[in-house]
């Protein structure tokens, strides 16, 4: 997985919003809580995509400033966040965009962490944040426990294996979402930064079931998808559609959101 990966996303803008799973209200209740961000602070998101983690706090009546490097995926968060005159959308990496220090009481980050600048995002968060200020991140990830595709598993299952493994075998392993479960990088890249206290961690089980349609649509948003051979992608989506109609028509993926939120150290 490359940086240069995410700015795939800003190529299908419109199936992102539509495809991609948000995230259950409770997150954004426990991060205020576990943050202690009070409304009159600034917060300050980086890779907003569309806006599904701004509205909710948006909601709540906070003023945000969203960092989106994607152009079309930063004016579509816009047309979907103009109801909140305190969203503001910079269309820049973090990487480029020039620090306001200590000027945030809470920074966020809604399954895009993993793809800003290992050598420079901690660093510069802690550089944004004010005194006592913090840094979540959060991310859905699939419970492959059930099965690699996280539905329930059983004939499907094997019926997607085989799909996967003529079409597209180098994706046979853990999707990149992983990276947010208990099991990845997070709490100890946190440690690691030596800026941030330790992380607390929530952990949110929650489901969707995916008609063989919506389900196409929400692979199509993958970038490892994206990324393979159009022949093998056309293959790959084709097995899949076959073998949802096959049973049922539908697919109910069981997710975990995970939120981790650190504090600054003093």
């Amino acid at each position: 997985m490359t940086v240069e990966q995410r700015f795939t996303f800003d190529e299908i803008g419109e199936r992102y919003d539509r495809y991609r799973p948000a995230y259950p209200e409770a997150v954004f209740d426990d991060l205020l809580s576990i943050a202690g961000v009070s409304s009159a602070q600034r917060l300050l998101e980086l890779g907003c995509g569309t806006g599904q983690a701004t509205r909710p706090l948006a909601r709540r009546g906070f003023e945000i400033l969203c960092i989106e490097p994607g152009s079309r995926l930063a004016e579509l968060s816009r047309k979907n966040l103009s109801a909140f005159p305190g969203v503001e959308v910079h269309c820049q990496t973090f990487e480029d965009w020039p620090c306001e220090t200590a000027a945030f009481g809470l920074i966020f980050s809604a399954q895009a962490f993993h793809w800003l600048a290992p050598e420079t995002r901690f660093e510069k968060c802690a550089e944004a944040l004010s005194s006592g200020g913090s840094l979540a991140v959060l991310g859905n990830s699939v419970c492959v426990d059930r099965s690699r595709h996280g539905d329930a598993g059983g004939p499907l299952s094997d019926q997607l294996d085989a799909a996967y493994a003529r079409w597209a075998p180098s994706l046979a392993g853990p999707p990149a979402t992983a990276w947010y479960d208990e099991g990845g990088p997070v709490p100890q890249l946190f440690a690691e930064s030596g800026l941030f206290e330790p992380a607390v961690i929530c952990r949110y089980p929650w489901s969707h079931c995916y008609a063989t349609e919506e389900y196409l649509g929400l692979l199509g948003t993958h970038s490892d998808h994206r990324l393979l051979d159009t022949e093998k992608r056309a293959g790959l989506y084709a097995a899949i559609g076959q073998a949802l109609e096959a049973y049922g028509a539908e697919i109910e993926i069981f997710y975990q959101a995970h939120l981790y939120v650190a504090r600054l150290k003093d």
